[in-house]
């Protein structure tokens, strides 16, 4: 009887989980309804250029990230907040003026002909692609921490 009680308890959580993924989806919508700080991000940074599509991601408890695609071809990460997550220029120059001022620093000292193409806010820590093919990797201070290969 106990291993009963077990395995419907393994199914019931395994259900659950299916549940979950299966509910979670991902949909378009206007840049519009993108949370206030993406719209001020976006205003502030890459003005001037056009939102091609917005798409929510959203998971059984809510909205988990939004996903932004520029006219000349950037995809921005923002999450449920609004706060970017990552910003992928596509092999093109990122605009500095989001960039943590010491990691803009270090690759432009360290590195004088190359220009940031990727950057991503972890948690912890930050990373940051060089056009060079680098990937630098920075604390959530900015301060450098390897070459990451």
């Amino acid at each position: 009887m106990k291993n009963v009680k077990k395995i419907t308890g393994i199914f019931i959580l395994i259900f659950m989980f299916i549940g979950g993924v299966v509910s979670a989806q991902d949909r378009a919508i206007s840049p519009n309804q993108l949370p206030k700080a993406a719209k001020s991000f976006l205003s502030a940074h890459f003005k001037g250029i056009p939102v091609t599509s917005a798409i929510e991601d959203r998971e059984i408890y809510g909205v988990d990230e939004y996903k932004v695609y520029l006219n000349n071809g950037m995809k921005l990460e923002f999450d449920s907040n609004g706060s970017w997550k990552e910003v992928d220029g596509k092999h093109q120059k990122l605009p500095y003026g989001f960039i943590p001022v010491s990691i803009k620093n270090y690759s432009t000292r360290n590195f004088p002909n190359t220009y940031i193409t990727k950057i991503e806010k972890k948690r912890w820590s930050y990373k940051a692609d060089l056009s060079n093919g680098l990937e630098l990797e920075f604390d959530r201070n900015g301060n450098f921490k390897r070459i990451d290969d």
